[in-house]
């Protein structure tokens, strides 16, 4: 994937939707856990060294799977490279649930899901497409993967 490292720099520096020091261990053979300071950012899992402000990595939450390892550890491996996993401890139980929950919501397609989900909702109890009026309704990315559409109700004769 390509990106432009200025941009990712500038990002990690925005408010975090999560942070917290935990433990981390990377993908590799012989990673060991170490202190890292983790943000969410929108979709991105920024991971610093303790005491220095530039991150050393960011994750892209995206066609990624999260998983609780044990009670107080999870784990995110990519799709295409399932084998490969990075892995973090928590302090508590609850702390991991919450990682896990907000590294899931973090997603665009969890996003997309919600909007498809939502705008169906209000099409269904009000007849209306709430994105018609933005003009972004018949665009692919707000339509539901199985090919079905929402149908606007013809008000024109009425």
């Amino acid at each position: 994937m390509r990106f432009n490292e200025k941009e990712l720099v500038s990002l990690s520096r925005q408010p975090s939707e999560k942070a917290a020091e935990l433990g981390m261990r990377g993908p590799k053979k012989g990673d060991v856990v170490k202190k890292r300071l983790v943000k969410l950012v929108v979709n991105f899992l920024f991971y610093f060294r303790t005491d220095e402000e530039e991150p050393i990595g960011a994750l892209l939450l995206e066609q990624c799977r999260v998983e609780k390892e044990d009670s107080q550890t999870f784990s995110i491996a990519f799709l295409d490279e399932a084998e490969k996993k990075y892995l973090f401890e928590c302090d508590s139980e609850e702390q991991c649930g919450e990682w896990i929950d907000c590294i899931i919501k973090a997603s665009y397609e969890f996003m997309r899901k919600n909007l498809i989900f939502y705008r169906t909702e209000i099409h269904r109890l009000t007849g209306k497409d709430p994105l018609e009026q933005y003009g972004i309704s018949d665009e692919t990315r707000f339509q539901v993967s199985n090919g079905l559409q929402l149908m606007t109700r013809d008000t024109s004769s009425l």
